[in-house]
């Protein structure tokens, strides 16, 4: 953990550093690497005291995807037409992709971990409605007012961006991979009917 680990946590948020210890702990050794007492230690205190902000390592990871979803959700923004808004968040999202690895590893270990564990898939059931919702709205929106190709179908197309975005942020070893993010979100634009800067993307 290196210079993350911060010394003394005194006159802090003691929560919150908790919380991103273990999000920078699962960043780096995954979710099975994951042991309460390393992440109290991180901080500086005992597992007493974890255990006090956090009863359950479920709380934990509760907290910790709560966390991740902080970066996620400053993503969407609230001015502009329907497809203003819809093209921010998919550029914002490409820049976070590029840009925040550990972000993208942490929710790519609970995403692998999900279909496992009935807990974090409920966390992430409650992070992904309202997320399908979101998007499937702008589309709806940005058809009717004309900022999107005429035709599409929401539900279908919300879908489609979400598990392109979903499949492209997973871990993976490929060499290519900044080359495979532009090139999926630069088609996600083109089905929209967004346009596209080619010297950005």
């Amino acid at each position: 953990m290196g210079n993350d680990r911060p010394e003394n946590v005194a006159g802090t948020d003691r929560r919150q550093a908790l919380v991103l210890a273990a999000f920078r702990r699962i960043a780096a050794v995954g979710f099975e690497g994951l042991r309460t007492r390393d992440v109290a230690s991180d901080v500086g205190v005992n597992v007493a005291t974890l255990h006090y902000y956090f009863p359950t390592k479920e709380a934990l990871i509760r907290s910790v995807v709560a966390q991740a979803m902080l970066r996620f959700g400053a993503t969407l923004p609230h001015g502009g037409s329907a497809g203003e808004q819809l093209r921010g968040h998919l550029e914002a999202l490409r820049q976070l992709l590029h840009h925040d690895l550990e972000l993208f590893a942490v929710l790519g270990e609970l995403t692998l971990r999900a279909p496992r564990d009935t807990a974090i898939a409920a966390i992430f059931r409650d992070i992904d409605e309202p997320w399908y919702r979101q998007v499937r709205e702008l589309i709806q929106r940005g058809v009717a007012e004309g900022s999107l190709s005429p035709g599409l179908v929401a539900d279908d197309m919300a879908a489609l961006v979400i598990s392109a975005i979903k499949g492209v942020s997973l871990p993976t070893v490929v060499s290519n991979r900044s080359q495979r993010i532009d090139q999926t979100f630069k088609q996600l634009k083109r089905s929209l009917g967004l346009a596209i800067d080619e010297e950005t993307e």
